[in-house]
């Protein structure tokens, strides 16, 4: 399947319904809490990546996607792009299904590791504009 096609980002929205979100914040200012929240309420489950918070969104927080005690399905990253590839890595080791890189964080290397992989690839698009976007 291609990185940002139609297929993925449906593939995506209609069979990853357990999202860890790396560098989701409790800030409810900052873009990661309010697309995860919009997502939360869209029936999502949401798990929270981020080693400086305890507790985002009634959930806790975890400091790595190892760490997470239950299958992830899609990983979506709020991270510079020079960042993103330990997290795609670490997605790829843990059997996600998908990876999705919001808005502005673009890194082709890790997105074609990705797809090699098998991971299904959305990068530089906001998941929470494409769900809006279904209805």
């Amino acid at each position: 399947m291609d990185i940002n096609s139609e297929e993925a980002i449906h593939t995506i929205l209609d069979n990853c319904k357990v999202i860890a979100v790396i560098g989701l914040s409790s800030n409810p200012s900052r873009p990661s809490n309010n697309v995860a929240s919009y997502m939360k309420s869209a029936g999502y489950t949401i798990v929270p990546v981020n080693p400086n918070e305890k507790l985002v969104l009634g959930q806790k927080s975890y400091s790595s996607l190892e760490e997470i005690p239950h299958e992830v399905d899609l990983v979506n990253i709020f991270r510079r792009g020079e960042e993103a590839g330990v997290h795609v890595d670490e997605a790829i080791r843990i059997g996600a299904q998908a990876v999705w890189l919001q808005d502005g964080v673009i890194d082709n290397r890790a997105a074609k590791r990705a797809a090699d992989a098998g991971l299904i690839v959305v990068m530089d698009r906001c998941i929470l504009r494409e769900h809006l976007g279904r209805r």
